[in-house]
């Protein structure tokens, strides 16, 4: 017997062996027990001995046909050796004993593979340069094919309301009612398999396996990788597509980033045939997901593993045969191990790309930067080793960028999320950090939420033409001013904060004090020591109920040890938006002193000054309301205003402290 292969084709040379009819009916009951050329192959429990066919038959040829096996059997029983392929080929070849010769030889030769299915047709091809798609990826479409899935709208939600009847037949001759193309027929078998069938962790992680038949998972309606791509197979090739079960390893639940991959295979997943090409389907991670913490399946529904483009599939499936890859070049099984796991929710999400393209990335003097490209802006979060910290996160109009400093030698786990178009924020990427050196003294605060810095997002909240678009402000004297232009109807708010101490809501905005003129918001910020503070902004519309929204954060930096600089006044409802204060700036005024004051106050009538006695204030010719108060023999301060000369009620608009004597 000999074996050829090109591109195209198996060429299979052979004899054909012709025995008399009384030999032939002795042997029909055998006859009987061969494999069904359109049945799949029969396979061991899960994924335990899956493997290539040919390979089965030349482990036969080395150990059974020199006399292992044909001892054992009966001197006058001839033994049959069924074998396949994962492309299709079917091989039977009969072992004789020695005293029975065949009446007749002949040798004939098979150019094409000659498997069908149910109804008759042909296999076609193995997998050539006809099905390859170049790699890498090249950004233009998530699938191997052109499709929109509009098309498929009425299709899905008709498939996933079918139900079973009797058998498998009956089933897929529901499914077909709405289908009228090979792409519809296995988009109606995907749908319904991706919404009715259940992952079966339990079988799934028995060590020997049981297989699963189509009958079995019909009325379970559970069963595992195995199972999920041979009913798929199956319910293809009765709808009479030609489809393929594709044994190899996977980086599905469990992966940990850089692991290797040896022996058994521990998935599986199907090709199937349309359009005169090769597509790949996977139904098992189509149809949800597995939660890591209880080990429970959950329905959800994943578009991304229908007729996944090759360069992506590649990411977390590797076929036994690298034909099935579809790639061109192939990858080796040292590149899919050391190759980024991109997650599907990464391209579900709309991400393009991610440096380091690595999952295991060593710290460079104690940090590392991720990038991501997305092809629209994108909401990110990251946690490091499970919380929000030791990052800084800023948002790009098409992507992010993310500093990380962990704050210890070791491992540590890097997990990035993003939110896309969805209300829920997903996992898309996850790397391993190898830290050598961790620097001390880049200390970030445990409140610092991300985003860090301006953005596209802050933009949309109505926040625009910030004086600082970088996330991180320096500042030698503890002292800075952060403007930006504010949509009309919005209100700002923003709060301080750092790691030293405790510090009390109040004492979180008392650092910061807020103007506004015009359309512009002016934030005026003291530090109340050296180190590193989070100033987060928030938003509200004004006519709207609710709470406000966070939406950046600064980072404020000061090594200036000097710095101790006290609180700001305290500011009321009254205290109108358009109004500017010049002096006093600290809310904490000295005892027995003669204190200035000067402000720009709108709308007001009269304007005073209340400490042990009442300070009028005058207006000036520029529009500032000036004059000067005592601080002896009182604990507290206050700006009072009249805002109708006809009444006589003043309102409180600021408040000052006074130190103890």
């Amino acid at each position: 017997m000999e074996l050829k292969k090109d591109s195209n084709a198996v060429s299979i040379d052979m004899l054909l062996i012709v025995h008399s009819e009384k030999r032939r009916a002795a042997q029909g009951a055998h006859s009987d027990r061969q494999a069904d050329p359109g049945a799949p192959p029969q396979r061991r429990g899960g994924l335990q001995g899956v493997g290539n066919g040919i390979r089965r038959w030349q482990k036969l040829e080395r150990n059974e046909l020199h006399g292992n096996l044909v001892e054992k059997q009966h001197p006058q029983q001839t033994q049959v050796i069924t074998s396949y392929d994962n492309q299709g080929t079917q091989l039977t070849v009969e072992v004789h004993p020695q005293d029975a010769m065949p009446q007749l030889l002949k040798k004939f030769s098979l150019a094409k593979r000659f498997q069908g299915d149910k109804n008759g047709n042909t296999r076609p091809r193995q997998p050539g340069g006809k099905d390859a798609h170049a790699y890498p990826w090249d950004r233009s479409s998530l699938k191997s094919m052109p499709l929109d899935l509009r098309q498929f709208e009425k299709l899905d939600t008709y498939a996933s309301q079918v139900t079973v009847k009797s058998g498998l037949d009956a089933l897929v001759s529901d499914l077909l009612q709405e289908a009228h193309s090979d792409l519809e027929r296995v988009r109606a078998i995907w749908v319904w398999i991706c919404h009715h069938i259940e992952y079966d962790i339990e079988a799934a992680q028995e060590k020997d396996r049981q297989a699963f038949k189509p009958t079995t998972i019909l009325q379970t309606q559970k069963t595992n990788c195995d199972g999920y791509a041979g009913l798929f197979e199956r319910m293809c090739r009765i709808a009479g597509v030609q489809c393929m079960t594709v044994p190899g390893y996977s980086k599905g639940f469990g992966y940990q980033p850089g692991q290797s991959f040896s022996g058994e295979f521990d998935h599986a997943w199907n090709a199937v045939f349309l359009e005169g090409r090769w597509h790949l389907v996977d139904s098992t991670w189509g149809s949800g997901l597995v939660d890591s913490t209880t080990s429970k399946f959950t329905f959800l529904y994943n578009e991304f593993y229908f007729l996944t483009h090759p360069a992506l599939f590649i990411e977390d499936h590797f076929p036994d045969n690298k034909n099935w890859q579809l790639l061109k070049p192939p990858q080796s099984l040292r590149q899919f191990e050391n190759n980024m796991y991109h997650k599907s929710e990464f391209y579900n999400k709309g991400m393009l790309s991610a440096h380091p393209q690595t999952s295991i990335i060593k710290t460079v003097n104690g940090k590392v930067t991720v990038t991501i490209e997305s092809c629209a802006p994108t909401l990110f979060m990251f946690m490091l080793n499970g919380k929000q910290e030791h990052g800084l996160l800023s948002l790009r109009k098409n992507g992010m960028k993310l500093d990380v400093y962990p704050p210890t030698v070791g491992t540590h786990k890097l997990q990035i999320f993003a939110k896309g178009n969805s209300e829920i924020y997903s996992s898309v990427l996850e790397y391993t950090l190898k830290c050598h050196y961790a620097d001390i003294d880049v200390r970030l605060p445990a409140e610092l939420h991300q985003p860090v810095g301006p953005s596209w997002f802050s933009e949309q909240m109505g926040i625009t033409k910030p004086s600082h678009p970088e996330p991180v402000i320096y500042t030698s004297d503890g002292r800075c001013s952060v403007s930006f232009s504010v949509e009309e109807g919005i209100s700002v708010l923003a709060s301080l904060h750092g790691d030293d101490g405790p510090v009390t809501e109040e004492t979180q905005r008392r650092y910061i004090f807020q103007l506004q003129w015009e359309k512009r918001t002016e934030l005026k910020v003291q530090l109340p020591h050296a180190g590193k503070f989070a100033l987060k902004i928030f938003v509200k519309k004004r006519q709207e109920p609710g709470n406000y929204v966070f939406v950046f954060s600064y980072l404020l930096c000061c090594t200036n040890s000097k710095v101790n600089w006290p609180v700001f006044p305290e500011s009321f409802g009254n205290w109108g938006q358009e109004n500017e204060l010049l002096e006093p700036l600290s809310g904490v005024l000295p005892a027995n002193r003669n204190v200035p004051f000067k402000l720009k106050l709108h709308g007001v009538a009269k304007a005073l000054v209340k400490g042990q006695d009442t300070w009028p204030l005058t207006l000036n010719r520029e529009g500032y309301w000036e004059g000067s108060c005592s601080t002896a023999g009182c604990q507290e301060v206050y700006v009072m205003v009249l805002e109708n000369a006809n009444h006589n009620f003043y309102s409180y608009i600021l408040k000052y402290k006074v130190n103890a004597q």
